[in-house]
């Protein structure tokens, strides 16, 4: 042992017993920190706010408001003899916020192909992939907001598929290859 390496172990060795000497040192307490703890325990809850929401008034209103929306839904689903206005998709502000994105998944000999991601909360039925003409060819059109998204691929529902055109996720929760895509 060098005589740099002894002078180390001993700085260490004085420095583990300072701190050990601090940890072994007792701690004062208020002696009346346990009467006051005891105290508090014993005495009786307070007694609870009154809830201003449950009130006749208000409970009124809210089911009135439940009426108006069911009503609401109902009309909403039978047909109108006024005619109507339809907006096009470009007009509308989740159509303005998203952006087409294509996937595809070459894919031979499957059956079913979906696409399942935090963008479709991991639902297995939720974006089926469609074969092309192209054998063994898979692909859908989604619509996504400007973000990272994390998916990845399922193939006759048992066997997972990272994209092989987007980088993969660094991480997997599931031990499936999950990609990461960014839509700008």
């Amino acid at each position: 042992m060098s005589m740099s390496a002894e002078r180390d172990d001993e700085l260490q060795d004085e420095l583990l017993r300072r701190v050990v000497d601090e940890l072994r040192r007792p701690v004062r307490l208020d002696p009346t920190l346990d009467l006051r703890v005891l105290r508090a325990i014993r005495e009786p809850a307070p007694a609870r706010p009154a809830r201003p929401w449950l009130r006749p008034a208000w409970v009124a209103a809210a089911l009135a408001a439940g009426v108006m929306i069911a009503v609401g839904l109902q009309s909403r689903d039978r047909p109108s003899s006024s005619p109507t206005t339809v907006a096009s998709p470009a007009a509308t502000p989740f159509a303005e916020s998203t952006r087409p994105v294509y996937l595809r998944l070459d894919a031979p000999a499957s059956s079913r192909v979906s696409v399942v991601g935090d963008f479709n909360d991991w639902d297995p039925s939720a974006t089926p992939l469609s074969p092309t003409g192209d054998r063994g060819v898979w692909t859908v059109e989604l619509r996504l907001k400007p973000g990272r998204y994390h998916y990845t691929f399922l193939i006759d529902g048992r066997r997972w598929a990272g994209d092989p055109s987007e980088p993969r996720a660094p991480e997997s929760d599931f031990g499936a290859p999950v990609s990461v895509l960014t839509v700008s």
